[in-house]
This record gives structure tokens, sequence and C-alpha cells, in this order.
């Protein structure tokens, strides 16, 4: 895979469903850094990081990646982004093992089962290695998707709400490498809720509301410490 920089331009992005805008337009440039996009519960976070990966069709405005339009189902884009969302997006025959070993082959990583290991070591599933994938508790799952996405090469993560279900431990270990693929490079778009996650996998945020706003990665742990909980 080309080691080029996914570039990201946004432009006068309105998302939703049917002709129901769900929040303010949004509008971004991000290359070779991890942006959080943060706001209250059922401002539109995920819906538009949704539309951003083509997943969702925009009400309007433009989405391109390295000058190109986005298209979801290319194998160019598949090459360089790795998503997860709350999908089990799984083959229920396989194991952990053989899932992540999959993912990784798949992708051309040249020693699958040295990055199998790792990632499980990482994501603390090495004992359920031999485990079929529908054995595995909610938050095993969780961990599964992301070692799926980390486990392989890419220049765009985009992960929803990527500390749900995990410890305080793991939250920090993987906002901490989050951090450390956006300073090697990789563009990385992710919606949190928490601001300790935020304040160490990002520095640059958009609060998502009526009216969209780009605030530091600081201010808005601010914002999301000040919500009703």
């Amino acid at each position: 895979m080309p080691q080029t920089v996914a570039s990201l331009n946004v432009a006068d992005l309105k998302v939703g469903y049917g002709k129901k805008q769900v929040c303010g337009e949004i509008s971004f440039k991000a290359a070779g850094e991890a942006l959080a996009l943060v706001g209250p519960n059922g401002a539109g976070k995920s819906t538009a990081l949704r539309t951003v990966v083509g997943q969702l069709s925009p009400l309007a405005g433009k989405v391109l990646l390295n000058k190109a339009v986005i298209d979801d189902r290319s194998a160019d884009f598949r090459r360089l982004a790795a998503l997860v969302f709350d999908d089990d997006a799984f083959f229920p025959e396989l194991t952990v093992g053989e899932h992540l070993t999959m993912v990784a082959a798949g992708h051309g990583v040249s020693d699958p089962v040295a990055a199998v290991d790792a990632e499980l070591d990482f994501f603390q599933l090495t004992e359920h290695d031999h485990a079929l994938v529908t054995s595995l508790s909610s938050g095993q799952r969780r961990r599964l998707l992301l070692a799926s996405a980390f486990v392989r090469p890419r220049r765009l993560l985009v992960l929803d709400e990527p500390e749900q279900r995990l410890d305080t431990q793991m939250r920090r270990s993987l906002a901490q490498r989050i951090a450390q693929c956006a300073a090697a490079g990789e563009t990385v778009l992710l919606v949190t809720h928490d601001p300790e996650f935020l304040t160490t996998a990002a520095r640059k945020a958009l609060y998502i509301a009526d009216k969209v706003e780009k605030l530091s990665a600081g201010q808005a742990a601010e914002r999301i410490q000040a919500m009703p909980a």
C-alpha cells in the first residue's frame, strides 16, 4: 500500500436522514493527525462519521479523500481505511485467531502470525485465540473489532466510540496508541465521550451540535465534562 498521507477535505457537509439535517454544517481538513468528534448524545456524531466515510449519503456538501470522492465499496478505499463502528462484523464459524489472520493476510501483511500475536497480546485476547467469536463476551468482541483494525496496514483509521466496553487501563493504552498512530502520519477520526481518552488520543476536535465548532482537545474535554450526566 502506498505510504501516502490520507488527506481528508470535508466542506459544507450536511448530514442526516431523509431530508432531516441532524447538526450544523461540517467543514474540516485532516491529514496525518487525530481529530475527535464530540458533543451531546444524539447530536449526530456517529451519523457524521458514517457520512464522511461514505456509509451514508450526505444531504449536501462534499467529502474528498486524497482529492477523490470516497467510495466505501472500492478496493482502494478498503486498502487505505480501517473502520470500527459498533457492528459485529465477524464470521461466526471462525476462531478469534483465524479471524485476525484472515484480515492480516487479506491486507498483505508479510508476517501475519507475528502481527496477530501482537494484537492478541495488546488487546488481551491471547487466551481466546482458539475460541469461536460467538463465544466471546460483549467487551471481548469489542476488543476483537479494534484488533481487526490494528492488525492490518492503513493510512486512515476511523473509530466510533472506541473506548466503549473497555476497562480503564485498556482505554488509556488504546488512547496512547492512537496518538502514536497519528504521530506516525496516520489520519485518525474518532468519536468519543471520554475526556481523558480525548486529550490523550487527539489534539483537535469538532464539537458537533446545532452549530459545529472547531476546538482544541483540551477545550473539547472541558465541554464534555460540563455536559449533564
